[in-house]
């Protein structure tokens, strides 16, 4: 019932400003503290770009949205995408003010934005840009997520902090993200795929460490402070981060082809 209401069509492109507006009538002081004006907006669109670029430096802000404004505009290649991930973040997170109090004030929501403007300028050959935004926004919303990393639609960061995707993650759409989680490598396997695939609608719980090429099934539940070093099968729940000693079994840095302390 909820993918049937979050597919629905889009209202019109300026949905989102005018709640915006009707929330700065009711409380006007409110202007001063998000830094933005959106009388002076033409679209939803501008409006999420604004926001995420009021999150970082002033001589860094306009270079964003010179690269962001043709993206979120209307017909823009992430348009429907941002305004989308708006609203599932309303709904998953009950927000009463809906989806522009969730875009407003919601860490983890522009966390994930951020990400989606980085993703998508690496798709167009920018890997340097994408790579300066990605560490702009993770100094912002302590968010790390890489611009490789592939995330789904419908995806929910619940507040973000501490949130670390590994470069080859995978995570399919409806999956469930709260802060703390890590989906990380193991230093031995190497190359595409040595992190995590997330499958679709998983929910992955606060604390949470994910490490190496493992596959959470679709619909699979991990709890909060799980450490997980294996598959988890399609609606399973994974508890537990258990400790164990194996005496003489850690392999020293120059077997794992890492080197330390000397240049290549």
């Amino acid at each position: 019932m909820e993918e049937t209401m979050l597919s629905m069509a889009f209202p019109a492109p300026d949905a989102f400003l005018r709640d915006a507006r009707a929330l700065l009538r009711r409380d006007p002081g409110l202007g001063a503290l998000i830094g933005l004006d959106p009388d002076a907006l033409p679209h939803d669109g501008a409006l999420i770009a604004g926001v995420l670029a009021q999150a970082l430096p002033g001589d860094v802000a306009g270079g964003f949205l010179r690269l962001a404004a043709p993206l979120a505009a209307p017909g823009g290649a992430l348009f429907d995408l941002l305004r989308e991930d708006c609203r599932v973040t309303a709904a998953r997170d009950q927000d009463p003010g809906g989806a522009v109090t969730s875009l407003l004030f919601a860490n983890g929501l522009q966390g994930l934005l951020a990400h989606r403007f980085a993703h998508h300028l690496l798709g167009q050959g920018r890997a340097a840009v994408a790579h300066a935004l990605k560490i702009r926004f993770l100094r912002a919303f302590g968010a790390d997520i890489m611009p490789e990393a592939r995330i789904g639609r419908r995806v929910w960061i619940d507040h973000g902090l501490g949130l670390v995707i590994g470069q080859t993650a995978v995570i399919e759409e409806d999956v469930s993200l709260w802060h703390g989680v890590t989906l990380g490598t193991n230093l031995v396997d190497r190359g595409e795929g040595r992190h995590p695939k997330i499958r679709r609608g998983a929910v992955i719980g606060a604390g949470a460490k994910l490490i190496g090429p493992i596959e959470i099934g679709e619909g699979a539940v991990v709890a909060s402070g799980a450490v997980v070093t294996e598959d988890v099968p399609a609606r399973g729940l994974f508890i537990g981060a258990r400790g164990r000693l194996l005496e003489g079994r850690a392999r020293p840095a120059h077997e794992l082809g890492i080197r330390i302390g000397e240049l290549e």
